[in-house]
């Protein structure tokens, strides 16, 4: 009797425990060893679980994993190769009791993927591949797996360089046909990624069986559409080789192949061609010219780490809101120096060809480029790369410029090379130069004076510069329009974004353009434009005329020689000509043909220039004697109320006036009264 009591309360204690077992788990550290030896006979790698390993009942058959640790044993760096925080598995009883454990749902908690980056690929007999050693699961299958908070992190211990792909969410399911639906979302820096791999897991080996995949990946900050498609899959040795793809990238479709050899540095070979290609650029911000530049690091390191050769070519490419059709790019990396060339770029009814240089092999990565372009449209090139649409025409150029530095500010301040640009039969938008010239009679004046409604048509702009440390001299600045011609040299600090410039504008009392027989009209002072070229102040050169007064008068002479012909007595007939003041020919007064002050369309000049010359000319002509200036001041005197007599016409046999009537008195009085000499 007491033995069955005994046996009854044995009964009894082990059906509580394992009840408590089904419910809070069986500690099975005993299970560690057997474990982390499966896995290295399985892998080649040494598993560690330094955390605990608990196994759970109920409702199904859970083990769970804290703190793994998978390392390579032939590593000598003893560098960890994957960490994870926990792994989770939920499989049947079963399933376990036959011999080949089938997992329903495997969850792998943080893991963290460390792959070391080489800067020299190591030579071929040691980074040859040893025989694969097929992989020995012992019959276990995953349906599900979920990956939550992982990461993959490049580095080298040496350049104390790392590089990370995190956030790595991601779900895989296996069905029972072996077709693996792989899809989660990613974090590259600054850039979200999500994607979505579908393909069909072949049976072991893997090695040199073709893997059907389709693809789709979204990355909104570095692609303006989702790339989509299709590619089969190998490996062959180190080698995964990518044949037969084929997709879109937005609208256009696009096929090749690529290969990337992983045994040692990885080499990446790329040949695609597309339809249409799409790259985004960053548009700067508002008021971004007035901005200094960035003193942000710029790294490129990673270029010492990766091999490439790459050939991209497209029959159209839209690279910001620049066109160009069609586009051969070759490019090629090796030793952290990228050298990226194109022989055959059409842009907007012209050719570009060139090659860009960079070297990331040092700490201050260095660039050299040079182009040429040949009667390319100036405007929707510039507008669409460097958001400026400030210029038009037919642009030739020829550029060859390097420089160095860890910033843009750095590597605008080390700029060296030279820079050729013409621009011909087009025009400066948003700018009036001739207005601005008259403009300068006034006062001085603060920025470009844009507007959207005005322009200057030229018939060319060129300039050659010089760079040194990012200092650009020209000294051969021209700008030739139908109304308006500027010459000068000047100086443009890339460093600072400021200029300083001194030209000498000119009048054009024709619409004959640069093919027209007489001389244009000086403005008759040097025009200096200083400051942020954003918003340069521009005031006449004033101390030119204060230390050569002579002289000065003299180019002022000409200046009136030019509008008002070799006499200064015949100046009432050529006053009323040009709607300047004074009396026309047909007796009317030309300054009464515009009542509200603006402009007639048949004064060459216009504007407050034109009326001040004919008011000071007309009050000269009618007898107002020297002395009647008010001194240094520039306010201008009224009009006479009486209509001024008209001049006797000149001689018209008179071809070479004498001295005395070109340095007549009057157009000496209206000189003076003009600059208040």
């Amino acid at each position: 009797m007491r033995a069955v009591k005994f046996a009854g309360a044995a009964v009894a204690a082990l059906t509580i425990v394992i009840a408590l077992l089904l419910v809070i788990g069986v500690p099975s550290g005993f299970l560690t060893s057997a474990i982390t030896s499966r896995v290295e006979s399985a892998t080649g790698y040494r598993l560690t679980i330094a955390g605990t390993t608990k196994v759970s009942l109920w409702p199904t058959l859970n083990v769970t994993l804290s703190d793994l640790t998978l390392q390579d044993p032939k590593d000598r760096t003893g560098i960890s190769r994957l960490t994870i925080d926990s792994v989770q598995a939920d499989m049947s009883l079963a399933s376990v009791w036959s011999g080949h454990p089938r997992i329903s749902d495997l969850l792998v908690t943080h893991p963290v993927l460390y792959q070391p980056l080489l800067r020299e690929r190591m030579p071929t007999s040691a980074s040859a591949p040893k025989p694969a050693v097929p992989l020995d699961v012992g019959g276990f299958s995953i349906k599900h797996v979920t990956i939550t908070d992982g990461e993959v992190a490049f580095s080298v211990a040496r350049d104390r360089v790392e590089s990370r792909l995190s956030a790595i969410n991601a779900d895989a399911t296996v069905n029972a046909d072996s077709k693996v639906n792989f899809k989660g979302t990613a974090r590259a820096g600054d850039h979200d990624i999500k994607f979505d791999i579908k393909a069909v897991a072949p049976a072991a080996p893997v090695e040199r069986q073709t893997i059907p995949l389709d693809f789709a990946i979204d990355a909104p900050s570095l692609l303006q559409s989702r790339l989509s498609g299709h590619a089969e899959a190998r490996l062959n040795n180190s080698v995964v080789m990518i044949n037969s793809i084929n997709g879109t990238l937005g609208e256009g479709a696009f096929n090749g192949w690529a290969s990337v050899d992983i045994a040692s540095k990885p080499l990446v070979k790329l040949d695609l061609d597309f339809q249409r290609l799409d790259i985004p650029l960053s548009k700067s911000a508002d008021g971004a010219a007035g901005q200094p530049w960035s003193d942000a690091p710029i790294s490129v390191s990673g270029l010492n780490y990766v091999d490439a050769q790459m050939r991209v070519s497209a029959t159209e490419a839209n690279i910001g809101e620049a066109r160009f059709a069609p586009l051969a790019l070759d490019a090629k990396l090796a030793g952290g120096v990228l050298k990226a060339g194109t022989a055959n770029l059409g842009a907007y009814g012209g050719q570009v060809s060139g090659e860009v240089i960079l070297d990331a092999t040092s700490g201050a990565p260095s660039f050299a480029m040079h182009s040429d372009l040949v009667g390319v449209r100036a405007l929707p090139l510039l507008k669409g790369l460097a958001d400026f649409d400030r210029l038009d025409g037919k642009l030739q150029a020829k550029i060859a410029v390097r420089s160095a530095g860890t910033s843009q500010r750095a590597l605008m301040a080390n700029m060296q090379g030279t820079v050729f640009a013409n621009f011909q039969d087009g025009a400066i938008r948003g700018i009036n130069v001739a207005q601005m010239i008259r403009s300068l009679t006034t006062s001085t004046l603060s920025g470009w004076q844009d507007s959207q409604e005005q322009s200057t048509d030229l018939t060319q702009l060129s300039a050659s510069f010089r760079i040194d440390n990012g200092q650009a001299v020209t000294t051969d600045l021209n700008l030739v329009g139908p109304l308006v011609r500027v010459t000068g040299a000047g100086t443009i600090a890339l460093d600072t974004k400021m200029m300083g410039f001194r030209v000498e504008p000119k009048l054009v009392m024709t619409t004959e353009g640069q093919g027209r027989t007489s001389d244009p009209v000086g403005f008759g002072i040097p025009v200096m434009i200083e400051g942020p070229w954003s918003q340069p102040k521009i005031y006449p050169d004033m101390a030119g005329v204060l230390d050569n007064p002579e002289a000065a008068y003299a180019k002022l002479r000409e200046m009136g020689k030019g509008l008002f012909g070799p006499d200064g007595a015949s100046l009432g007939n050529i006053l009323g000509s040009l709607g300047l003041g004074g009396t026309a020919p047909n007796g009317n007064n030309a300054g009464s043909a515009n009542p509200q002050g603006q402009p007639s369309q048949n004064n060459p000049l216009g504007g407050s220039l034109g009326e001040a010359i004919g008011n000071l000319i007309q009050q000269g002509l009618s007898g107002g004697a020297p002395g009647t200036s008010t001194g240094r001041s520039r306010s201008l005197p009224g009009s006479p109320t009486q209509p001024a007599p008209q001049a006797s016409p000149a001689p018209p046999a008179q071809d070479n006036p004498s001295a005395e009537q070109q340095n007549s008195q009057p157009m000496n009085d209206v000189l003076r009264q003009l600059f208040n000499r």
